[in-house]
């Protein structure tokens, strides 16, 4: 039996045509020909006035942060558990990053935790959509609004994912995406800023341009000391592809998450949840075991392992790594990732790959 990855890209036909023509044609006058296509095809599926595609989710949260005027001696909140990439353009800018419990139920950000941390120095919140399950944005909003606080969007899980008729990443004051391989579309490596604020907007189109601003007529004249994330034109050819196939991209993974479900559904576990009046896309399926059951997570990786499958462990809480003090009041985030395993979910995975890992799990459990 072939290995099964946790995930990996899906590339056609077109994806590769794109990026050839791209290779072949796009330079001197069309080297940004894709990009723009990219971009506008990005923002009319999200809904929103304005996209710029860039190297990484990474760089576009650090510019929006910087656009906003986050810089040393700022607060911003977030969530416990999350990957690094959503607290290091914090410290990039000499702001602090402040970590506060999740949602038992969504493993998103608790508002309620989010309010009782702010602080004269809070500069802005950051709702990470974790795995695809949405942050309660409406109750984030409102504490934003009546703190006068921007609510930013981290949605780099969260392509598919749509809160009460917004999808994910147009709702907040800017939005990030990641088109890393692993995602629900991919451009290998890339990222993409969202906004519906002109000025906002203008402002980050500034700082990715090295701080030359739009209308600058003096040839290599930087207004500000700016960025350098820019996607490059071959990775925005397979993005454009992508965005064309994109409701068949989120189609597959909610295909694979109910299969899980469905197969799954004797087991003292949850999975991601979804809401009424949400639609979760589901980018990376996972399981969590019940606070009450005694669960060894590394052996049933090992287990998966052993059999050839991919299995991922759920996030660490950020304040346990070591650059970061820990904040072992966070007592959801501390019980949480133990519980955790991702499940494998690319593409192109089949149905009877999708069955030997749901029984090699039920098996696992059976086993006690």
């Amino acid at each position: 039996m072939a290995k099964i990855h946790y995930t990996k890209p899906s590339i056609t036909e077109l994806e590769i045509s794109y990026a050839t023509d791209a290779v072949t044609h796009g330079w001197g006058d069309r080297c940004y020909e894709y990009i723009g296509r990219f971009e506008n095809a990005f923002k009319q599926h999200l809904g929103v006035s304005y996209a710029i595609a860039t190297s990484s989710c990474t760089g576009a949260m650090h510019m929006g942060l910087a656009a906003l005027g986050v810089a040393a001696g700022d607060e911003v909140i977030l969530a416990d558990i999350n990957w690094i990439a959503s607290a290091a353009p914090i410290t990039y800018l000499g702001a602090t990053p402040v970590f506060v419990d999740v949602l038992a139920n969504s493993w998103c950000i608790d508002p309620q935790q989010v309010e009782a941390a702010i602080t004269p120095q809070t500069k802005a919140i950051i709702a990470v959509h974790l795995y695809g399950n949405l942050c309660a944005m409406d109750q984030l909003l409102a504490i934003g609004k009546k703190n006068h606080i921007p609510v930013i969007e981290d949605a780099a899980e969260a392509i598919g994912s749509i809160w009460h008729g917004q999808r994910a990443g147009s709702i907040g004051a800017f939005g990030t995406f990641s088109f890393h391989g692993t995602k629900t579309m991919t451009t290998g490596e890339g990222g993409m800023f969202v906004t519906n604020d002109q000025e906002l907007y203008e402002k980050v189109l500034t700082l990715s341009n090295h701080g030359r601003a739009k209308g600058q007529t003096k040839q290599f004249w930087p207004d500000a000391i700016g960025f350098k994330y820019k996607i490059s034109n071959v990775q925005a050819a397979i993005g454009c592809a992508q965005v064309e196939r994109i409701e068949e991209l989120i189609a597959g993974k909610r295909r694979i998450f109910e299969f899980y479900r469905e197969k799954l559904q004797q087991l003292p576990i949850t999975m991601n949840p979804e809401p009424l009046g949400t639609q979760n896309g589901y980018w990376m399926p996972t399981m969590m075991v019940e606070p009450s059951v005694v669960f060894d997570r590394e052996a049933l990786l090992r287990t998966l392992k052993e059999n050839d499958i991919d299995g991922r462990v759920f996030f660490w809480p950020l304040s346990m790594l070591p650059m970061f003090t820990e904040k072992s009041a966070n007592t959801v985030s501390y019980s949480l990732y133990s519980q955790g395993v991702n499940l494998p979910s690319f593409h192109e995975i089949e149905y009877t790959q999708l069955a030997t890992i749901a029984d090699i799990i039920i098996g696992f459990f059976e086993k006690g």
